[in-house]
């Protein structure tokens, strides 16, 4: 079993608008652009 802590990812301003509009746009889901981008959830709302 590996016990390091696993690395935390890192992400562009650019990234962040482009879920931040697509989100804003409404026409998907909050659970729907979490998978897409592989990220959670709470990220995407927040």
């Amino acid at each position: 079993m590996d016990t390091r802590m696993a690395e935390c990812r890192k992400f562009t301003n650019q990234f962040k608008a482009d879920v931040a509009l697509e989100a804003m746009r409404g026409d998907k889901t909050v659970q729907e652009i979490a998978a897409k981008h592989e990220v959670h959830p709470n990220q995407v709302s927040t």
